[in-house]
């Protein structure tokens, strides 16, 4: 691809890319995310749920035609574009259409949380040593598990009794929230909404898929190449988040990671640091992005 010359603007220096330029990137994102975007489209017209991958689209509010929708970010200039101009935010600057911050006050508010909460996320350590158990408190001593249509690996009572023998040691409280009566008082911390700057932390599976929600909340000011890598590593992440959880997905293709023994608790803690290391260089993104919104 021809590289994109650097201009100067009101704004600061900007990129500027012709039509055949942009045009390739879009379809190029579009293309990258057909891979979730396509089955789950086939999965909607069949009614067929999944236990593991809808809660990319369910639990995380974009849709897929957002999220195959390609955006600049900041500080990038697009020639013959006028399409774009139709788009809250966009305006016709002097090189092309460029993305106008300021005029999309919300995300100037948004920025400052966002940023707040992941300069705090990553000035800490990582914590590996809850294996997971976030998806066993939300079945446990309940008659009414989450995925009913999947089957619970070790049945009820042997769920329980994995919850009952571990520590259980939840710092997000968007899996808390989730937890069943029985088993909020089991965990080490009460997280609430209120305490998520002061509690959040990088070995979290939860804060790491989160990445993905932050880049879109911060939407059309988070370029798609960055949204699309922090998509990707939430996907992952995912299924390893059910693979150690409780349910029985072998039907679905996932083989277990068995977190009630001492081999899958290091695996799992194995991977959950590996995820972590992943998603430093896209925390940063994120913080570098929030600082110039």
């Amino acid at each position: 691809m021809t590289a994109a010359p650097s201009v100067a603007t009101a704004r600061g220096p900007a990129v500027v890319l012709d039509g055949g330029q942009w045009r390739e990137r879009a379809r190029a994102h579009r293309e990258r995310m057909a891979r979730w975007t396509g089955p789950h489209r086939e999965r909607r017209r069949r009614g067929e749920a999944h236990p593991v991958l809808d809660f990319l689209f369910t639990y995380y509010s974009l849709r897929p035609a957002q999220l195959e929708r390609w955006d600049p970010g900041p500080g990038v200039a697009l020639r013959d574009a006028a399409e774009f101009l139709d788009r809250p935010g966009y305006v016709c600057g002097p090189a092309g259409v460029v993305l106008d911050v300021a005029a999309l006050p919300r995300l100037r508010s948004t920025a400052e949380f966002v940023g707040r909460l992941l300069r705090a996320t990553a000035s800490r350590p990582a914590r590996l040593g809850c294996f997971g158990l976030h998806e066993w408190a939300m079945v446990y001593r309940s008659d009414a598990p989450r995925h009913r249509a999947v089957p619970l690996r070790l049945g009820a009572a042997g769920t329980d009794a994995v919850v009952e023998s571990l520590p259980v040691q939840c710092t997000h409280y968007d899996a808390f929230r989730f937890f069943t009566d029985a088993a909020r008082p089991r965990n080490a911390l009460t997280p609430t909404r209120e305490s998520q700057v002061a509690l959040e932390q990088p070995g979290c599976l939860h804060a790491t898929m989160d990445l993905y929600k932050w880049a879109y909340k911060l939407a059309p000011g988070c370029p798609s190449d960055l949204l699309g890598d922090c998509f990707e590593l939430a996907s992952d992440v995912r299924e390893l988040d059910m693979r150690a959880s409780p349910y029985d997905l072998a039907a679905h293709g996932y083989a277990p990671v068995r977190i009630e023994t001492p081999a899958g608790r290091a695996e799992y803690a194995r991977l959950q640091a590996g995820f972590a290391e992943r998603a430093a260089p896209l925390r940063s993104r994120l913080i570098a992005l929030c600082e110039r919104l």
